[in-house]
């Protein structure tokens, strides 16, 4: 699979089933600790440094902090949120350092990892169960309710992101109506309650563009902090050609040759039709079907 798959590296020990009351203040106060600090508009920046110490978060006033993992060194890495970007500091929004290739894959890694957590402590504050308090426990790896003692664990949600092809050298892609102008994609949608990741594909393909699916083969995932899912990549082939789309989750669906999507993978199609960067896995899954041939 790809060279660079956005946010898929991260060597962090996380070591979350063996955190104590007091592994965070230790992490804290650990002289090498590494500080990650997100504001409300991206990750702060000091001359294009993403990495801040102990003294500067604590200045900053960082609040939700949260132990990644240790590193190689023995160093902890902890995220954690502020609430408004500083003068003289850069807010950096994560997709857009993605995208850009602009940071190398462990910390981009790292990032994905810290606003994913970020996101799920701002969502959890209150008790689903009874609509108690919440309080952050294992250095940011569990809260728990401070009125009934429910625990709850970050969560991470499921999409089948899949690459529809047919026998005849075409693969199915889709437009949704917030994309970029010209950029067309996979199709891709939740895995419901009670539903394999099979079933999910050939129920989101069917759904969107009124395709039948048959054979459905995994190829790879991507963690997806916006806010916090898991992107598991297919290839599934088609059993049925005529599409009727449902004009509501895509303004567009429609079948290519594989020519066509060499073409856009290279940027020259003559329509100006665009892929998703390499950051995102709909990427590699399009582009193994267009230079492996591949099938499910």
């Amino acid at each position: 699979m790809p060279l660079h798959l956005g946010f898929a590296v991260n060597t962090l020990w996380r070591d979350g089933e063996l955190r104590t009351e007091s592994t965070l203040a230790e992490a804290l106060a650990h002289p090498a600790a590494r500080f990650h600090l997100l504001a409300p508009e991206g990750w702060l920046a000091a001359g294009g440094d993403l990495v801040f110490d102990r003294a500067a978060a604590e200045r900053l006033g960082g609040e939700d902090a949260t132990l990644l993992g240790i590193d190689a060194n023995s160093a902890p890495t902890i995220v954690m949120r502020v609430s408004a970007s500083p003068d003289g500091l850069e807010a950096r929004p994560l997709r857009a350092l993605a995208s850009g290739d602009l940071v190398e894959p462990e910390l981009e890694g790292r990032l994905g990892q810290g606003e994913h957590l970020l996101n799920w402590h701002r969502r959890t504050r209150f008790c689903g169960l009874c609509g108690g308090p919440t309080v952050a426990e294992a250095a940011g790896y569990r809260r728990r309710c401070t009125s009934c003692n429910e625990a709850h664990f970050p969560r991470t949600d499921p999409v089948s992101i899949m690459l529809v092809h047919d026998r005849d050298g075409r693969c199915l892609l889709g437009r949704g109506p917030h994309f970029p102008s010209g950029m067309w994609s996979c199709l891709a949608g939740f895995v419901e309650p009670g539903e394999t990741l099979e079933a999910a594909v050939r129920r989101e393909t069917k759904e969107e563009a009124g395709i039948e699916v048959g054979r459905v083969r995994y190829l790879a995932s991507q963690p997806w902090p916006f806010p916090g899912s898991l992107m598991i990549g297919c290839l599934a082939e088609a059993l049925s050609a005529e599409i009727v789309f449902d004009g509501v989750e895509l303004e567009g669906c429609r079948w290519f040759e594989r020519a066509e999507v060499l073409a856009m993978l290279e940027e020259r199609h003559p329509e100006g039709i665009s892929l998703p960067k390499p950051f995102a896995i709909a990427h590699h899954l399009i582009r193994a079907f267009a230079e492996g041939g591949e099938t499910a």
